[in-house]
């Protein structure tokens, strides 16, 4: 029998009832796989490593240890949400690791995209791994691998970079979400009581805004990154957009463009809006908003952010686009 490959007998989670038997049956399996010892999660606060931590600890409370790393690059909110929700609504055992400085350093001036994800999927294993030796008694590690994982990648969540731990650490993996598929994931998740936005997430780069701060990464125009890109998810769960539109975000150029701001001339930063709908990723169409919305978000940001005198609104599918822009 192919230890990776889904049940044709098991059924589609698409209701609580069926989450719940899930659930159940996992925290028993969990229980006997981990027995008495202590598993490690890379914490990432996506929609995978919640639901994973959420399960285990459920099944094996404190013997859970969850790292979130914090590399500077998460949306605004993201890493207080993750401390939040783990460490003081449900009581895990969490370590929270502040590693902005460190990969911002290792970031500044590099320009090619393939390169800033390189740096920082190796920076990523890097902090992992040093937590990882700080502690004992841990013989398994968790990871959010879903089923679109194991199909494109041989079972390793290579946008987490776990998988590339040392050997000697020898780990055991536990993966109780590997056979099922996102919508799923959403269905356990809600029947774990994570909270809606962290549930239903929309999808976001590995990199995280890294790729959506385009051209060498400063933090200055990080920051505008993250506070436009806060703007426009708060006017679009106003405007009854977040559960319509599959993917928005702002991305930043490296450069700047002239403006007049209070009579006088300014140079400062564009942002880019980009909002897609999608079945597959493979082909996006552009989201129709309001023109009155679109003017109301170019004025909160050209207002409430620094340095910044223009917004645009990216009009390409894909193709010829692609949905990110780095």
């Amino acid at each position: 029998m192919d230890n990776n490959k889904r049940p044709e007998s098991m059924e589609r989670i698409t209701t609580p009832a069926l989450a719940e038997a899930f659930i159940n049956e996992q925290v028993t399996a969990l229980r006997e796989q981990i027995g008495d010892k202590k598993v490690l999660l890379a914490l990432s606060g996506g929609v995978d490593s919640s639901v994973v931590a959420a399960l285990l600890i459920k099944a094996v409370g404190k013997q859970l240890v969850s790292v979130h790393v914090n590399h500077g690059l998460l949306r605004k909110g993201e890493p207080e949400q993750v401390v939040n929700v783990f460490r003081n609504q449900m009581n895990a055992n969490l370590v929270y690791v502040d590693a902005v400085d460190r990969f911002l350093d290792k970031l500044a001036g590099v320009a090619d995209p393939e390169t800033k994800r390189k740096i920082i999927g190796d920076e990523f294993i890097k902090v992992f791994e040093e937590e990882a030796r700080k502690l004992d008694g841990i013989e398994f590690l968790a990871q959010g691998t879903i089923y679109p994982d194991i199909i494109e990648s041989k079972g390793v969540k290579a946008h987490h970079n776990v998988g590339g731990l040392p050997e000697d650490l020898k780990f055991e993996l536990v993966e109780p979400l590997k056979f099922l598929y996102k919508d799923e994931v959403r269905v356990v998740g809600d029947a774990l009581g994570l909270p809606a936005a962290m549930v239903y997430r929309q999808p976001f780069p590995g990199p995280g805004l890294g790729v959506r701060c385009l051209g060498a990464i400063t933090r200055d125009r990080l920051e505008i990154v993250r506070e436009s890109d806060a703007i426009l998810r708060e006017e679009f769960a106003k405007n009854g957009l977040e559960g319509k539109v599959w993917q928005y975000f702002t991305a930043v150029p490296d450069f700047k463009s002239v403006g007049v701001k209070d009579g006088k001339r300014t140079d400062a930063y564009p942002v880019i809006l980009r909002a897609v709908n999608t079945v597959d990723a493979m082909t996006a169409t552009v989201e129709d908003i309001p023109f009155a919305l679109l003017q109301h978000i170019t004025d909160r940001i050209t207002n409430e952010v620094e340095g910044v005198n223009r917004v645009l609104y990216d009009l390409t599918p894909k193709p010829c686009g692609t949905i990110e822009w780095e």
